[in-house]
């Protein structure tokens, strides 16, 4: 009896100890609150981007992206990104502002005279500078206007344009003349410079500095915005051409290729749909030598071009030029009678696509 009693207490301290044990080896091996926070707080900072979020590939050749009624754009040749400005709303073609172009390498070019349309339409609404035409002379740009400053003066400036490394365009100005004569003749005692052309408090996107006029085209022109490392800037009579990184190479290799614009990854929307992992190209039907898209009438464009889906879910949009829309929309919609009605044929513009 004594024998079992022992045997039954030695057991009962094995256990005892062996508990003990147990729960030190547990506490031992559990990471202290600080280092947990360090392990939650290195995860959420390693969290990859989602794939909504990461830029769609832009591929353009022989675009005129109209900007506004005012405005356009000529893109010989174009490869970047189109990024989201805001950081929880997808970039949509019915929202310019909702994108900006990041540039890789491309050329572009603006209408000179478009560029004087824009700026007396608003762009310089707060310069003593009124009645704004710009031309281009030789390798220069020409401004004229109308000076407001004690009397109205007609204006004349001569200037060459270069590319500046902080990726704007600057006007040295070679000529200043105020009622044809020079300033520096009779009218030399008006005083009058190159800033006194812009109000003194400034204009978003310009800059006077001396002889010098400094143009940011990201703050200055409508959007979308375009940004990009500026590597050339000249006159190529009508228009003011840019250059991107190197891509003069890249337009002579392009030159037979068709009009169109590719959109690659990323999300955007577009009217009432949002497609992810975008895989979309537009082409120009019309044998013109740009392809005509339209921010503000897109749309329109889409509706009368005709669309088909891609063995990899993409789609390719097929687009008229906004000046061959055909002015009765009357077909563009399959009525509920039509449903209603097997034996009635389909409308013509389907069954001709």
């Amino acid at each position: 009896m004594r024998t079992r009693l022992a045997l039954l207490v030695s057991f009962c301290l094995l256990l005892l100890v062996f508990l003990v044990w147990h729960l030190r080896s547990r506490r031992s091996t559990q990471p202290s609150p600080s280092s947990t926070s360090t392990v939650i707080s290195s995860a959420v900072t390693t969290i990859p981007a989602t794939p909504d979020s990461v830029p769609t590939a832009v591929y353009a050749h022989n675009l005129m992206l109209r900007k506004g009624p005012e405005f356009r754009i000529y893109v010989r040749w174009l490869r970047g990104n189109l990024v989201r400005t805001r950081q929880n709303v997808n970039p949509t073609f019915d929202d310019p502002e909702s994108f900006r172009l990041d540039v890789k390498t491309g050329v572009i070019r603006a209408n000179i005279g478009d560029i004087g349309n824009f700026l007396n339409a608003g762009g310089v609404a707060n310069s003593p500078l009124k009645n704004i035409t710009l031309l281009a002379e030789d390798d220069h740009i020409k401004l004229r206007g109308t000076l407001h400053k004690l009397i109205s003066l007609p204006v004349e400036l001569l200037g060459s344009v270069a590319a500046t490394p902080d990726n704007r365009i600057q006007v040295h100005v070679t000529k200043l003349s105020v009622l044809k004569v020079p300033l520096k003749g009779l009218l030399g005692g008006l005083n009058i410079g190159v800033s006194d052309l812009f109000h003194p408090k400034g204009i978003p996107g310009i800059e006077v500095a001396g002889n010098d006029i400094f143009f940011d085209t990201l703050k200055l022109l409508p959007p979308p915005h375009i940004h990009g490392q500026l590597t050339k800037v000249r006159v190529v009579t009508p228009d003011i051409e840019e250059v991107y990184g190197n891509a003069e190479e890249a337009v002579t290799r392009v030159e037979q290729w068709r009009n169109f614009l590719r959109l690659n990854d990323g999300t955007i929307d577009f009217g009432k749909l949002t497609m992810h992992h975008v895989d979309i190209t537009m082409v120009d039907l019309s044998d013109d030598a740009w392809f005509d898209l339209d921010l503000n009438n897109y749309q329109n464009q889409l509706v009368n071009g005709y669309t088909r889906m891609t063995p990899e879910a993409g789609l390719q949009i097929f687009m008229p030029d906004l000046d061959s829309l055909p002015k009765n929309k009357g077909n563009q919609n399959i009525s509920m009678e039509w449903l209603k009605h097997r034996d009635l044929p389909p409308p013509p513009d389907i069954t001709s696509k």
